[in-house]
């Protein structure tokens, strides 16, 4: 691996486990037993190493996120596609928690990462109304616009704020459980919507959470 790559491959080490605020370039050239003029010569501060490292998460997850808003209506409509699909969303986001556990103080200082940030909201919200849409046309109740609306800024909001919520609450644990748990909080969102068969996919995946809280414990 190239020192420039080792040099973001370390950084995002450190910014997720001890707070991008915290941690220095220093800090980062200590970790990979190098110098600090090393570092430097590669990037000139940490600002170009985090702008550098949302470019990344803004690439990875801006393509993932046009997969369900191309997709055709009537393709995703299985509970379990939609499941797999949220699972590697959250993924993603798990990678580059950093920037979540820390998002309003980076958004300030960072200008251009929250003109870019906003622009991954308007995506997370496209994907998550065109997957509320193919799963809510098979409920037999009955949804207007605006209370579909409604629903998909609903599960934006979670989507966008879970893992520093996960954090808050829970400090450190497996990153199955927090990604896990964020997916169901999503669907249960959802939940009320699907049919019966749908229903009891959703209710497996209750269980197979219960069965990995009780073996964290």
């Amino acid at each position: 691996m190239k020192t420039r790559d080792r040099i973001l491959h370390t950084s995002l080490e450190l910014f997720n486990l001890e707070g991008e605020e915290q941690t220095t370039t220093v800090d980062i050239a200590n970790e990979m037993d190098i110098s600090p003029g090393n570092l430097y010569y590669h990037f000139k501060g940490k600002d170009q190493i985090i702008n550098e490292l949302f470019h990344q998460y803004a690439t990875a997850l801006s393509g993932t996120l046009t997969a369900p808003i191309e997709r055709p209506l009537g393709d995703a409509g299985k509970v379990e596609d939609n499941w797999y699909y949220l699972y590697v969303v959250l993924e993603e986001m798990y990678q580059y928690r950093f920037l979540y556990h820390n998002l309003d103080n980076i958004l300030q200082r960072y200008p251009d990462i929250r003109r870019h940030f906003k622009r991954l909201i308007q995506l997370k919200r496209a994907a998550l109304f065109a997957i509320c849409q193919t799963l809510i046309q098979q409920s037999v109740i009955d949804t207007g616009k605006q209370q579909l609306l409604g629903l998909v800024d609903n599960m934006t909001l979670n989507l966008t704020f879970w893992l520093s919520y996960d954090q808050l609450l829970h400090d450190e644990r497996p990153p199955a459980l927090t990604i896990h748990q964020g997916v169901l909080q999503l669907l249960t969102m959802v939940a009320p919507y699907l049919g019966d068969e749908q229903l009891a996919f959703y209710h497996d995946c209750e269980l197979i959470y219960a069965d990995m809280l009780e073996q964290s414990t």
